[in-house]
């Protein structure tokens, strides 16, 4: 059964301040770009009824860039990010993700916010968001406070998100350095497809070793999650003789995949450990 379009109702709020003060008086879920919960609306499965449309919130829009990190607004589009030179310089996994995530028209509308706090285990650039390092900025009545952001996701459309809340930026390090960047989305076709798997690896190489890597994985675990345990394992080694096979056998530490309608958790866990492995010769080839 589809939804029913007239028993919805859809309020504007003009300015973020009215926005949080008719979230926390619960008048209804925030909605953007709506390209995910038009998804479950068409399916007749989107319980609420009331929402409160932040598309146009100013406070939530734009990129900032500084010395130390680009300042991404929640309401920047897939789109927004592809056009911005300083993205491609300086997070080239994020223009990889941008380009991987549904089809033009998605692009145009669906927002970076809304790829966070739809909270999905397989979006596509929440695992270069954790590999970048990335900080939240949310922002309720009572305040403003910055979450890194792999910290925000505490389970399956589990957040460290108030009712009152709204997530309004995203703040990027950028990388120093020597750095290399990979990601690989894995899907049923090149593109227009959720991920059955994906990584995102950012290193920087100093005095011809590993520092500062961080893995991001995404659609093999409840939430996107980093890899903490191969991280841990190929942290300040020679990038001549990494540790790969057992950096392979720790991610599996890393990782609790699932059997669905997309894949099956055996395929998820040998395709990403082979990704992880094609991550660290590119990984290696900064050394030669």
């Amino acid at each position: 059964m589809r939804g029913f379009l007239p028993a919805m109702e859809l309020q504007r709020p003009a300015s973020l301040s009215e926005a949080l003060q008719m979230l926390a008086a619960h008048t209804g879920r925030p909605f953007a770009g709506g390209t995910d919960l038009m998804v479950v609306y068409n399916a007749g499965k989107l319980r609420e009824t009331r929402f409160l449309d932040i598309a146009r919130l100013p406070e939530l829009q734009g990129i900032r860039e500084t010395p130390e990190y680009l300042d991404l607004g929640a309401l920047c589009t897939f789109t927004e990010l592809l056009a911005h030179p300083a993205i491609h310089r300086h997070f080239p996994n994020l223009v990889k993700s941008a380009k991987a995530t549904g089809a033009l028209a998605i692009q145009n509308r669906g927002t970076l916010g809304g790829n966070i706090a739809n909270a999905s285990p397989a979006a596509d650039t929440p695992p270069c968001l954790l590999a970048y390092g990335a900080e939240l900025e949310l922002v309720s009545p009572r305040g403003t406070r910055v979450v890194p952001y792999e910290l925000f996701h505490q389970g399956y459309k589990v957040m460290d998100l108030a009712a009152d809340e709204l997530v309004t930026r995203i703040r990027v390090p950028k990388p120093s350095g020597t750095s290399v960047h990979y990601f690989r989305k894995v899907g049923t076709r090149q593109a227009q497809a959720i991920a059955k798997l994906s990584l995102a690896l950012v290193a920087q190489v100093a005095d011809g070793c590993v520092a500062n890597l961080r893995i991001g994985l995404g659609a093999v675990a409840p939430a996107p999650v980093r890899a903490c345990h191969a991280e841990a394992v190929l942290q300040g080694q020679p990038l001549a003789n990494l540790p790969v096979a057992v950096a392979l056998e720790a991610l599996l530490a890393d990782m609790s995949p699932i059997d669905d309608i997309r894949s099956t958790a055996h395929y998820r866990s040998i395709v990403t450990r082979n990704l992880l492995a094609q991550a660290l010769r590119t990984l290696s080839a900064t050394g030669n």
